[in-house]
């Protein structure tokens, strides 16, 4: 027996580590990976110029003020300006002081209250869009986590301190720069303690401890202690360097943000604020009157609805984000630069065709949005079931363009047989468009409003067929001198919408001369001149 064991192949680290690695992909097939350390140069050898370089220091270039982080925000978030400004204040100050601590280490030691945020709205209002673009705007990971997937001790639900972790992952392992991320965590609400709960709430005052401890400043093992693979990695370290290095990230410039519907908190802030107004007799208020009370809500009121007053305490920034009415849903879709009908322009695009989304047909996307009470996310909804045939259909039709109207967004198959049988039908549509799109053009560019009369749209659209040519090309032909003359008329009677007739479309010289002599005979706020057309 002694032979047998003196005789068998002790075996190489190489074949430890392909074990391992078999065991690995066994247990968890490909969905782990799993990382050797490098193992040290032996004897003879020259270290590897990428080992014995120093690691390039993370460099913050923060530098902008309140209004500029504002303005980026703007471009995609459509309202919320208090919730925008807030927060953008809070962010600047954030990372001004964390800049600070980075050059001089010294200021690390003075005391300073970190702006973490807690985000009070409906679902749907962009809360997690906005934080998204803020992370993105100042160049540090972003992590976002639902808080309902956690509990205290991890073995039921995720543990807090995996958000840590997740932040160094989407750093690319950079854990410098993931010591400057945020951290967003949604449906904070479901954590509070309700106040008839007696004994142990693992799923919410566990969590709100171990979130308490990362807000503060701790240090977190970057090896969780239930990950099998983070284990079987450190037996493997320990076999080739004879020790395991511990790596931690320190949560103290981690800026953390939590947010939620926080169903129930009104009613709270309203007893504070109005006793007499509770009870069955008490008025009946709107969803906007209830979102009202928000702004007035105190760290007293989030006690109360069941959260630990030493963990409110670190979220000194209190956002109020408002609902989303039919206007809001129309301008996320016409204006915002992360629009989801850029998407399905890009979707139809690869295809060849080109879709077309008229004004009328927008907001009746926005008004059965609005309809389900689910803020933005509702858009993609509505315009999912608008054009899931459209999307289907025409990639092996011959059309190559067509135009989303009101018709398409309320009777979907209807339009699209018509679209896909009518030639005529689909041209004129889209002829249509195409002078709707340049007069929005023209308005935008010079400051006033032009719109042509049906039958003036009627005769473009014809000399478009007739000559080969574009809308734009015959409208851009008709209103060669419109530009200086219109604006001499909006000089002389301060006049800034003008109706285009056929008049204007078969005489268009003859039209603008005489309405520029009419201009200097009439007073400012006279009757509109364009509509003359005798």
């Amino acid at each position: 027996m002694s032979n047998q064991t003196e005789n068998k192949k002790i075996p190489t680290p190489e074949e430890i580590q392909k074990e391992f690695e078999d065991f690995v992909k066994q247990k968890y097939g490909g969905t782990v990976r799993f990382v050797t350390p490098h193992a040290k140069p032996s004897a003879g050898t020259a270290p590897d110029e990428s080992e014995s370089a120093p690691k390039k220091s993370f460099d913050l270039k923060f530098d902008m003020k309140p209004k500029e982080v504002k303005h980026y925000l703007d471009r995609s978030i459509i309202k919320q300006d208090e919730a925008k400004k807030a927060i953008a204040i809070a962010v600047c100050d954030h990372y001004n002081h964390v800049r600070e601590c980075h050059e001089n280490p010294k200021i690390a030691d003075t005391d300073y209250s970190k702006q973490n945020i807690v985000i009070l709205g409906p679902t749907g209002v962009g809360k997690t869009y906005l934080i998204r673009h803020i992370a993105k705007l100042i160049g540090v990971p972003f992590v976002k986590a639902d808080a309902t997937r956690f509990s205290e001790t991890g073995y039921v639900g995720a543990n807090v301190d995996d958000m840590i972790r997740d932040l160094v992952t989407q750093a690319d392992e950079d854990i410098e720069l993931a010591q400057y991320g945020i951290v967003y965590l949604d449906e904070a609400d479901k954590i509070a303690t309700p106040p008839n709960i007696i004994g142990r709430d693992v799923s919410g005052r566990g969590v709100q401890i171990g979130l308490l401890k990362l807000m503060e400043e701790t240090e977190v093992d970057l090896r969780a202690g239930y990950d099998v693979a983070s284990q079987l990695q450190a037996v493997m370290e320990f076999q080739q360097k004879g020790k395991v290095e511990k790596q931690v990230i320190n949560t103290r410039h981690i800026l953390f943000i939590i947010s939620g519907a926080f169903t129930g908190l009104t009613d709270i802030i309203k007893k504070r604020m109005n006793p007499s107004g509770m009870g069955f007799h008490a008025p009946v208020k709107s969803q906007a009157e209830e979102e009202d009370y928000f702004p007035y809500v105190t760290p007293q009121d989030f006690i109360e609805f069941g959260f630990e007053p030493e963990f409110i305490g670190r979220l000194p920034i209190h956002v109020v984000c408002q609902d989303l009415s039919v206007d809001d849903l129309y301008n996320i879709l016409k204006d915002s630069e992360g629009s989801i009908i850029r998407q399905y322009e890009r979707a139809f695009k690869a295809y060849g065709i080109e879709v077309l989304f008229s004004d009328r047909g927008l907001r009746r996307i926005a008004e059965k949005a609005q309809m389900q009470k689910t803020g933005a996310r509702a858009l993609m909804t509505v315009c999912e079931r608008t054009l899931r045939e459209y999307k289907f259909e025409l990639p092996s039709s011959g059309v190559h363009e067509f135009v989303v109207t009101e018709r398409v967004v309320d009777e979907p198959l209807g339009e699209l047989k018509k679209i896909m049988t009518d030639a005529a039908y689909n041209r004129q549509l889209v002829m249509r468009e195409r002078i709707h799109q340049y007069e929005r053009s023209f308005s935008a560019k010079h400051d006033m409003r032009i719109q042509f009369d049906d039958e003036a749209a009627k005769l473009i659209c014809q000399r478009a067929i007739d000559g080969g040519k574009t809308p734009q090309d015959i409208c851009d032909e008709l209103l060669q001198r419109y530009q200086h003359g219109l604006n001499l008329i909006k000089q002389n009677t301060g006049q800034a919408e003008f109706i285009l007739t056929r008049e204007v479309v078969e005489e268009p010289d003859a039209v603008l001369e005489r309405w520029i002599r009419e201009s200097y005979s009439k007073k400012s706020g006279g009757e509109s001149l364009a509509s003359e057309t005798d």
